[in-house]
């Protein structure tokens, strides 16, 4: 595989960096990209750190940013830039893979640790992934693993080594503050893992390609991780970003309502006002509206890998309920249930939403299995009172029935009662009717939007609800 030429020079690796972070969402213009160069040469380019707060303050625009970016600096302005990767160098530092060679690189490994030396843990980490890191059936090979480097030299396992070394240096402490040690160290050892993982990318990046791998290897900002492969950790990030995007929601949609507040102009009107200016409409006439806020119906999915997405709507839209004249938000997974009072005490602790709702309502009948015809059709039996000429329904979920009756008819009938329907679904379009996914039957009838992340997610909301 040819590898894409590397940057030049300061000024190609700013444009790769801002290359690859608009790769990842960031909006970043040219004028933020100008001042960027104009950062760096300030700040100059003999301190690493300061160059990457430099960049930090010109092109982030928030604190959500950070670990993407930061990952993605380290790409493009690496620590041990100008080390030997070639095939000689593979050779020498696989042959230092060992039995010895790994023991004595877990003993300097312990002793950097307990000294806390950023340089000497630096260049350790070079060495582990070039020595333990590597895979391959020839030199030159394309493939570092940072994960096979930990498996290996296992450092989580130095913490009792580490501390021992403290106590014997004279550094012991009182039995009450060994916790405290031993948090710093367990900090210490994550960081060194940290930076084994940014010396596999650097490595496979020489190979590669930069911008490959920084387009491929980073991991994206959390608006930007898909809803069915978010683990569990991200989900929470998620929920915590919950309220600074419904802040911009509001604002969008506040906006969206006074442009809306102004009317259309008055054809008639304005043709009679322009009599008095010789023809001419100087002064045109709107017609003046007052639009009603609409009333918002959340009828969602809560089972299997999509309840993430799930929950995750469900908060938000709370969090926005300002907006609306009122919310209501059913759950299902083969029987349908109201949760809206669940919902709105879910913001005090947004992690256990998906919990109380599995546990206090009646969401399943005598099988465990989603049932979307079972659901919607007990909806359009028990809840369509709720449906009026200003409601607005979202349907979330994927769409695949088990296999089951899709149920047609109590899908139109939901969308014949409100006023708009959409379905929000979180599988990429290509999956869409494959296998017992009734995707483009239900789309006939409503209209069905992918919404894989929540930065769609949000631009879905703040462009589809009516003002």
């Amino acid at each position: 595989m040819s590898a894409r030429p590397e940057p030049a020079g300061p000024g190609d690796r700013v444009t790769g960096l801002v290359r690859a972070l608009r790769a990842h969402g960031f909006g970043i213009g040219t004028g933020e990209t100008v001042d960027a160069g104009l950062a760096l040469a300030a700040v100059g380019f003999t301190d690493r750190e300061r160059m990457r707060e430099a960049l930090a303050a010109t092109l982030l625009h928030g604190a959500a940013q950070r670990r993407v970016f930061d990952r993605v600096f380290d790409l493009y302005f690496p620590l041990l830039d100008g080390v030997d990767d070639g095939a000689e160098a593979d050779e020498r530092e696989r042959a230092a893979a060992g039995p010895e060679a790994t023991a004595a690189l877990r003993e300097r490994l312990a002793a950097a640790l307990a000294a806390g030396d950023d340089a000497a843990l630096n260049l350790l980490a070079g060495e582990a992934v070039g020595a333990l890191g590597g895979f391959g059936a020839t030199p030159g090979s394309d493939g570092w693993s940072s994960y096979q480097t930990l498996s290996r030299l296992r450092p989580e396992t130095l913490l009792a080594r580490v501390r021992a070394t403290l106590r014997d240096a004279g550094n012991a402490e009182p039995e009450f503050a060994d916790r405290l040690t031993d948090d710093e160290i367990r900090r210490r050892i994550e960081d060194f893992r940290e930076r084994v993982r940014t010396e596999a990318r650097r490595r496979v990046a020489v190979r590669q390609g930069r911008d490959r791998v920084a387009r491929r290897a980073v991991e994206a900002t959390p608006d930007r991780v898909d809803f069915l492969l978010a683990g569990r950790e991200q989900l929470d990030e998620l929920r915590r970003t919950v309220r600074p995007l419904a802040r911009r929601l509001a604002t969008r949609l506040a906006a969206r309502r006074r442009r809306a507040a102004r009317g259309e102009i008055d054809l008639r009107r304005t043709l009679r006002r322009s009599l008095s200016t010789g023809g001419v409409p100087v002064r045109p006439v709107l017609r003046r509206r007052r639009p009603g806020r609409p009333e918002l119906v959340l009828l969602c999915d809560v089972s299997g890998s999509v309840a993430g997405f799930a929950h995750f709507t469900m908060l938000l839209v709370q969090a926005l309920h300002d907006q609306f004249s009122r919310v209501r938000v059913f759950a299902f997974v083969n029987r349908v249930d109201e949760v809206t009072d669940l919902v709105a005490r879910g913001r005090a602790d947004p992690a256990g939403l998906g919990e109380r709702i599995l546990a206090e309502a009646t969401l399943t009948g005598w099988h465990g299995q989603s049932d979307y015809g079972t659901a919607l059709g007990e909806f359009a039996e028990r809840y369509v009172d709720v449906l009026g000429p200003r409601s607005v329904v979202f349907v979330l979920g994927d769409a695949r029935t088990n296999r089951s009756d899709p149920n047609l008819a109590a899908l139109k009938l939901i969308a014949d009662r409100a006023r708009r329907v959409y379905w929000l679904n979180p599988e990429q379009p290509a999956l869409w009717s494959t296998g017992d996914s009734a995707a483009h039957a239900y789309a006939e009838l409503v209209e069905m939007r992918p919404c894989r992340n929540a930065g769609q997610l949000a631009e879905l909301i703040g462009r589809l609800l009516p003002v």
